[in-house]
């Protein structure tokens, strides 16, 4: 049994609504938990008289219809809701509604979990609309087997003195001898007469059982019986006629007459204990008072004597015979029910021997069933297990049987091929004839040609050099014929161009500074406006930006002029961004062919070329990136903020925070990782920055362990699987040539990277031309399917790359990777006539 002590509120409303009644969340106090057992007195310490208790159920209907009568008839008067929870006798189970004595005690203890579970929320819900209602309400509860019991029990321990509980219309109509009692009638007449009880149905005041104060000797069924009064059914008091008493006798069974029929018996005496059986149960019910002098214990029968009115005439000696008379039918009646009685137990008895032969009957079904389902579990098993051997068998027999029709076709077609290379064989036995008979004078003009080649190479690199150097001085001549004089911008004329920087025209942030879009001499230009703090004195700063408006190359963007005053550059404006946005289809951009990618890596290794050929002094671009590779209107690739590292002074350079300001965040940088560990920038930090970005345009992916998966995939020889499918198909020829020069650039030690020479950009520039041809069968390795490099003629006459036929042999083999026929020797010889047809194959292409 618990008591709970919730919403309280000094006034009452909305009794009548009954909308979101499951609703909880309104509840502003905790709830009640799962497991309400034990004994929990009253918080508040008033004395139980103060408040008034409802009954109520399971049924929500007939429990708010309680509440709602209890609000109106009692306002603001603090209740508490009686409950109390009922355990169920059968626990439903799989095979079906089982008593719980005879049910699994862990099924027993789940369903029992969940019945408290329900009674909980249950009552919640109680709580929380005494709470829409304002009215202060508690909880008083306890288990029982049986409800009524449960009622009168807690009346007992609490002191109840004022009850409301339901009850049904007709159960105001006593003296009825029934097999079982209501709730409402057992609580009539077990209930503490202290305790006056409210019985109501659907709303509707039915009847009531007022309080007796005082103890009296008279039995206590009796008084309880005598106590019962005000009934809506029955409210006329007494009345003095006979017909009147009469017809109030015929309706309520009238106490006064049966007393007064008890007083005028003498010689016939009867006992009420004698008369009901112990499965009956007489109610008397009639609307009269009886003070307490009335009331007294009859020292032989134990019956009440209630003093009746004195007859005022002789009319009444008549009635009292008639009411005699009707007295002795009613003993005879009562005779005659209590045989009744009798007979319905002797039947109910044979039933209980019935259902205890059921019980039996159902508990020795029980074991058959359950005999029956191990049967039926193990026979299922074995069945399963038959079912799954079948199932083996079976795709066992599918996959003999489609090895054996694989072994036969593989058969038939090597019997062909076998046919084949004979024939094939016999083709190639007459051409290594030939062959062997040109090897001797291959010899001997190979001395020759490799002494020609040796002439020749020291030749092409005397030629190249004196073409680099009047290269250099052709661009040296363009540079001073277009050399113009920088214009000098004020600080006013970019403020009107950016309308005064505004945000709507930064095009980008940086380390160096912002970049700005603005119009200027009639067209779009780019300014990009340095933070003062980073760069050198103004002297210093017009000094080196003389140096870079020199530099002329169709692949630097053109530096236009200089604001000293506000430390800022004006360049050319490029309407299609930077090739990190096409590279990575930033905005919708569209993604570059292979053909384009290829020219901008030649556009971008002769600036650079450029850059460092530079005299009196190289110049290092220091942050070259995708984000400062530029593309015009057709494509066309522009480094830009070349140089910039100049305008900046020595200490802040090589500050650690720069560098980190300068390089892009969450990502790795393109920076020289010798830059990054000594702090000096040399062209061979370009030549790194410029071979991630070779890397990046062959593969679209970020530099993050870029390096190391292109390595892997050159050595396993699966390059295609990471160059970019949205660049179209790569010449495999042109791909592999562009890694290898791009992981050349990437060496960790500045000393192994390659110097950016004319030679090198003429090649880029002929990869963007190139046309893939088709490789001749012959020059392709019958093993690896690649062009031969060291061609070896094996004694099946076929010709194998070197190191493929040679690791064939290594692994105890002694066939023909091509007929599968064992080999007279594992000699190999030259093919010279092959590879030299590579070799001019290959400078043809």
């Amino acid at each position: 049994m618990e008591l709970l002590n919730l919403l309280h509120s000094p006034h009452f409303s909305s009794l009548d609504a009954l909308h979101g009644f499951y609703s909880s969340s309104t509840l502003p106090t905790p709830m009640l938990k799962p497991r309400l057992c034990g004994v929990v007195e009253e918080a508040s310490g008033g004395d139980s008289g103060d408040f008034v208790y409802v009954a109520v159920g399971k049924s929500v209907e007939k429990s708010t219809s309680l509440l709602r009568w209890t609000f109106r008839c009692f306002g603001d008067k603090e209740i508490r809701l009686l409950h109390v929870h009922q355990l169920s006798s059968v626990i439903p189970t799989l095979l079906g509604k089982l008593p719980a004595s005879q049910a699994n005690t862990d099924v027993v203890a789940a369903y029992r979990k969940k019945e408290w579970g329900q009674t909980s929320q249950l009552l919640e819900n109680y709580l929380g609309y005494c709470h829409r209602a304002k009215v202060k309400a508690g909880i008083v509860m306890m288990e029982a087997e049986q409800v009524q019991i449960g009622i009168v029990d807690l009346v007992n321990k609490h002191k109840v003195r004022k009850l409301v509980m339901g009850t049904m219309a007709d159960s105001c109509v006593r003296m009825k001898v029934k097999k079982s009692s209501s709730k409402a009638d057992y609580a009539a007449r077990n209930i503490p007469l202290p305790c006056e009880i409210w019985f109501v149905d659907k709303g509707n005041h039915i009847w009531t059982r007022e309080a007796v104060e005082g103890s009296c000797s008279a039995s206590p069924s009796l008084l309880r019986e005598l106590a019962i009064t005000k009934e809506n059914c029955s409210q006329s008091s007494l009345v003095d006629n006979s017909h009147s008493f009469n017809q109030q006798y015929s309706h309520s069974s009238s106490a006064n007459g049966i007393i007064e029929g008890f007083n005028c018996i003498d010689k016939e005496p009867f006992h009420v204990e004698g008369v009901m059986s112990s499965s009956l149960d007489i109610h008397f019910t009639y609307p009269l008072r009886i003070s307490s002098s009335s009331a007294s214990t009859s020292s032989d029968s134990g019956y009440s004597s209630v003093e009746g009115r004195e007859p005022t005439s002789s009319d009444s000696k008549v009635e009292e015979r008639g009411l005699n008379g009707e007295l002795k039918d009613a003993i005879l009646e009562t005779e005659a029910s209590r045989n009744e009685a009798i007979a319905m137990h002797l039947i109910c008895r044979k039933m209980e021997q019935e259902a205890a032969e059921s019980i039996k009957k159902f508990k020795v079904f029980k074991c058959v069933n359950e005999h029956e389902i191990d049967l039926r579990r193990e026979t299922e098993e074995l069945l399963r297990t038959i079912i799954e051997k079948k199932q083996t068998l079976s795709e066992e027999r599918t996959e003999i049987h489609e090895e054996l029709e694989s072994t036969m076709k593989t058969l038939a077609l090597l019997d062909s091929q076998a046919q084949e290379v004979n024939q094939k064989h016999e083709e190639a036995t007459a051409e290594l004839r030939n062959i062997q008979a040109s090897i001797a004078a291959l010899k001997k003009e190979k001395q020759t040609m490799q002494s020609q080649k040796m002439n020749a190479l020291n030749w092409l690199s005397q030629w190249k050099s004196q073409e680099a150097s009047l290269e250099n001085y052709n661009a040296s001549i363009r540079v001073m014929e277009h050399q113009t004089q920088l214009i000098e911008f004020t600080f006013l004329e970019l403020q009107m161009a950016t309308c005064d920087f505004s945000e709507s025209f930064k095009i980008s942030h940086g380390g160096y500074g912002c970049l700005y879009k603005g119009e200027m001499l009639g067209k779009t230009v780019a300014i990009r406006k340095l933070h003062p703090h980073y760069i050198l004195g103004p002297a210093e700063f017009r000094e080196e930006v003389e140096v870079l408006g020199k530099l002329q190359h169709p692949h630097l963007v053109t530096l236009l002029g200089v604001c000293t005053e506000a430390w800022s550059l004006i360049y050319e404006y490029l309407p299609h961004g930077n090739l990190q946005s096409h590279l990575f289809q930033k905005g919708n951009t569209p993604p570059l062919t292979w053909k384009t990618r290829a020219r901008i890596i030649a556009e971008i290794g002769s600036a650079l070329c450029f850059l460092h050929s530079s005299k009196p002094e190289k110049i290092v671009h220091g942050d070259l990136k995708p984000e400062n590779i530029l593309l015009d209107s057709e494509f066309i690739s522009k480094i830009c903020d070349f140089g910039i590292y100049r305008l900046v002074s020595e200490e802040t350079l090589y500050c650690p925070s720069f560098r980190r300001s300068t390089e892009p965040k969450g990502a790795f940088s393109h920076t020289d990782p010798e830059c990054q560990r000594d702090g000096v920038l040399t062209p061979k930090s370009d030549i790194y920055s410029f071979g991630l970005i070779i890397l990046q345009l062959l593969s679209g992916k970020p530099i993050v362990g870029l390096v190391i998966e292109l390595r892997k995939a050159i050595s396993f020889g699966r390059l295609e699987s990471v160059l970019d499918l949205s660049a179209g198909e790569w010449p495999i020829d042109v791909a592999r040539r562009l890694v290898d020069i791009g992981l050349q650039c990437c060496e960790l030690k500045g000393s192994d990277r390659p110097e950016l020479t004319p030679t090198i950009v003429r090649e880029l520039k002929q990869l963007q031309n190139f046309e893939e041809r088709p490789v001749p069968s012959y020059f392709l390795c019958p093993i690896l399917q690649e062009i031969m490099q060291d061609p070896q003629v094996a004694a099946d006459g076929f010709t194998y790359e070197g190191e493929a036929i040679r690791e064939w042999f290594n692994n105890g083999r002694e066939t023909s990777p091509m007929t599968n026929l064992k080999l007279s020797h594992l000699h190999l010889t030259p093919n010279h006539a092959v590879r030299l047809a590579i070799q001019d194959w290959l400078c043809r292409v």
